[in-house]
Parts: C-alpha cells; sequence; structure tokens
C-alpha cells in the first residue's frame, strides 16, 4: 500500500513552523506593525512575465464585475491599496499560488510575508530585513554575518563584468559551460541566468548577503535613481533582494508612487506577454486610482516564509517545511 498519504514534513519542522510564524508576529506587534488580511483572489492578475498566475471562473451569479479571478502571487496591490487609505505600516502573512513552479525549492502554493514601512527607503528596510531573518535564526540556534553590495559591484567582484554597460555577448560568454537555449532571450534574462547559475551557488553556507540598487530595466514596481554614484554613473532601481547562503529570501522596494509611469510599466509587460503568447491578465486598475489618490512614500518587501524553513532546517526539499508537499496535496 502507497504511504504517500503521509505528510511531506516531519513533526519537528511542523512545530518549527508555527514558532517561526509566532516569531514574525512578535517581531511586527513589538514593532507596532498592523497585521491584515487582503484577497487571494482578484479580478486583476500579475502581469510580470516571468510570473504565471493560476486562473478559474466564478459559477455563480455575478454582479461585481468580472467572473475571471484570479489567485494571487503576492498580496502587494491591496497591501498598497490599503497603505493609500491610510493604514499605516502593515504586513500580511499567507498563501500565495503561483503557477508553473514546483521542484525542489518551488511549490505552487506557498507562504509569503510582505510589509510596509511608511517614510522608509529600501536601504532602510534593509535593516530591519536583516533583524527578521537573525529573529528566525535564533529558533534554530544561529546566527550569520551580513554582507552588503550593490547589483553592480557583485557581479564586477564574482563575474570581472560591469552588468550596467556589458552587451549580451559579453553576459553569454561569463555563463562559461552553462548551456542555455538563447531563444527569446533578453538582456535582463542572461543577468538573471548569471545569478541563479553562477553567483548563486557559490555564496557561503549561512551567511546573509544583501544585493542593492538593480539595474533600472529591472525596476519593477521600484522608484528609479538616475545616478549611482559609480565613475561611469548608470541609473539604478532602488531595489534590494536578500540572500541567505544560496537561498533567495527577500525581495524589496522603495515604491513606485506614480500611477502614470506604473500603468506604462504594466502596459509594457501585457505588450511582452502578448510577444511570448503568454495570457493578457487584467491590469489592476484600483491599485493604480489608489496610486493616483496618493501613496506615501514608503518601502515594501516579501519574504519567502518556506525559503527561510528550508534554511532553518538545512534542507533543498521545500516539500520538507510542508505539511504536504505538492505531490501530494
Amino acid at each position: 500500500m502507497s504511504d504517500d498519504w503521509r505528510p511531506s514534513a516531519t513533526p519537528e519542522a511542523l512545530r518549527l513552523r508555527a514558532r517561526l510564524n509566532a516569531a514574525i508576529r512578535a517581531f511586527f506587534a513589538e514593532r507596532d506593525v498592523l497585521e491584515v488580511e487582503t484577497p487571494i483572489l482578484s479580478q486583476a492578475g500579475n502581469s510580470e512575465p516571468n510570473i504565471a498566475s493560476f486562473a478559474l471562473d466564478f459559477s455563480g451569479h455575478v454582479d461585481a464585475g468580472s467572473r475571471r479571478r484570479w489567485l494571487r502571487t503576492s498580496p502587494e496591490y491591496p497591501l498598497k491599496r490599503l497603505l493609500a487609505a491610510g493604514i499605516g505600516d502593515c504586513y500580511e502573512l499567507g498563501r500565495v499560488f503561483r503557477d508553473g513552479e514546483a521542484g525542489g525549492r518551488h511549490n505552487p502554493e506557498f507562504t509569503m510575508l510582505e510589509w510596509y514601512r511608511v517614510g522608509w527607503d529600501h536601504l532602510r528596510l534593509i535593516d530591519e530585513a536583516v533583524a527578521l531573518v537573525q529573529a528566525a535564526l535564533v529558533l534554530a540556534g544561529r546566527q550569520a554575518a551580513v554582507e552588503r553590495t550593490s547589483y553592480r559591484a557583485l557581479y564586477r567582484t564574482r563575474l570581472g563584468i560591469d552588468p550596467m554597460r556589458a552587451d549580451e555577448r559579453e553576459l553569454r560568454a561569463a555563463l562559461g559551460g552553462v548551456e542555455i537555449d538563447p531563444a527569446g532571450l533578453r538582456r535582463d534574462d542572461w543577468l538573471d541566468l548569471l545569478m541563479t547559475h553562477r553567483i548563486q551557488p557559490q555564496l557561503p553556507a549561512g551567511a546573509i548577503l544583501i544585493v542593492h540598487d538593480y539595474p533600472a530595466s529591472q525596476c519593477m514596481l521600484a522608484r528609479v535613481r538616475e545616478d549611482d554614484g559609480d565613475a561611469n554613473p548608470a541609473p539604478v532601481a532602488e531595489r534590494f533582494e536578500l540572500y541567505l547562503g544560496p537561498l533567495e529570501l527577500a525581495n524589496g522596494y522603495h515604491e513606485l508612487a506614480d500611477a502614470g509611469e506604473q500603468r506604462r510599466r504594466f502596459e509594457h509587460e501585457l505588450a511582452t506577454r502578448a510577444a511570448r503568447g503568454l495570457p493578457q491578465p487584467a491590469i489592476d486598475v484600483r491599485m493604480l486610482a489608489a496610486l493616483q489618490h496618493g501613496l506615501s512614500d514608503c518601502a515594501g518587501v516579501a519574504l519567502g516564509v518556506d525559503r527561510l524553513l528550508m534554511a532553518l532546517l538545512g534542507t533543498g526539499r521545500i516539500a520538507e517545511t510542508l505539511s504536504f508537499g505538492f505531490s501530494r496535496a
């Protein structure tokens, strides 16, 4: 008889998850950051070309918009609507969903922690994100050294290339012997591949690495600063990522508050999706209206809780952090 009815995580792992959830809530309660809940189903979807959303159709009587609804890939848009309405510092700890992502480090449904700080920029938020991860490590009797670097300095140091100036030929050459089908790949795709294939695997286990100030072309929902202060200056996105060993845990921004610029970015992403033959989710016009109303200067970050648990448990399999991984759900 098959035993795949059993949990994919041990009782000890599930108890650690409960302790981590409690520690997260205590961390934010101490800092007077409000816990909120936002919709899991939305009329708008994620337009980011490299993220696939689950969609479903509501079968009942509809008097409030489209039958087509999207499972959230992040609570970001409704959280920003709350911020624009004046809720203040807030966070959400809950499930999010991404189609096509299943494997050792990915599960189609996973737990995300996302929080926002009013009046902060991305550099100040880095300190709090590091403090949260260090607090989590204490649960496993550990601590971690912290290194900070700009995206540009990281690629120069690790790969000997300038990611702001190198052309696609140089980026492809820097992959070394890694075989990649180049069809449809753009410059930012090659930069991402260098991170995942060349840089991340070499990051020291148990150490926290903060990478900040990304290429402006990778701004996503972040503000852009026109001069990074380098001798050969380049515009940068005010964005950071946090790594614990080779695991990417968090992605944060000094949030864009310009509704017109945000609409242009959404439309650019949808055009890219159309060129790739991908679904066209509806733009979140309510989030744009919230930006138009006025979003206070703020910074936000999303952190993968299951990834953090993987680091605490010392496992390379996300299923070992979940009651039932995707294959047993």
